[in-house]
């Protein structure tokens, strides 16, 4: 539910961040997000807080908390609820705790309210190639993809995530239906 008193113009898009070298970045995909029409608001697993992107140039980029621990009793919620849901970089531990339904922290426990209301969710995997080759990783994939979760195409297959392709943040937004916008034709 949007807070109290909240106006909101524009969709609201929650990003979660979790640990991995190529959230430095993520900047990138709220700038994308914004330029596309989005409001958004950032979670972040508690590691990819520590040191994994610039937490202080989201805040200013947002203009709003980034969220990372339950808030207390009786605290207002900083954000409205969601019309879509960007996780990116997606880790292996995310992925797997998600789709067993592992609620641990605020994110997974955001992501696993988020699949049973229904919000559309996009994910950019930043799982390395060992990783991706542990079943588990497959069997959760295919789990989420079953949930309505939608992919881009995972790393793996030799490639490195600072070599011959980038990370592209502006896939995730691709995955998305715009609220408000015209049903694509196909």
């Amino acid at each position: 539910m949007t807070e109290q008193g909240e106006k909101r113009a524009d969709p609201f898009l929650y990003v979660v961040v979790c640990a991995a070298g190529v959230a430095a970045g993520v900047d990138e995909l709220i700038t994308a997000a914004r330029r596309r029409g989005w409001e958004v608001g950032v979670f972040a697993t508690p590691t990819a807080m520590n040191g994994f992107f610039d937490v202080d140039a989201v805040r200013r980029r947002t203009g709003r908390p980034i969220r990372s621990a339950w808030r207390a009793p009786g605290e207002p919620r900083p954000f409205p609820d969601p019309d879509a849901v960007v996780v990116a970089p997606a880790t292996f531990n995310t992925l797997n705790k998600w789709a067993a339904g592992i609620a641990d922290t605020l994110a997974l426990g955001t992501l696993c309210e988020a699949v049973g209301l229904g919000v559309p969710i996009a994910v950019l995997p930043c799982v390395g190639e060992a990783l991706a080759a542990h079943p588990a990783h497959r069997e959760s994939l295919d789990r989420l993809a079953g949930m309505g979760v939608r992919f881009a195409e995972p790393y793996g297959n030799g490639e490195t995530l600072d070599g011959p392709r980038k990370f592209r943040w502006e896939r995730a937004l691709d995955l998305l239906p715009f609220p408000g916008a015209p049903p694509a034709n196909g």
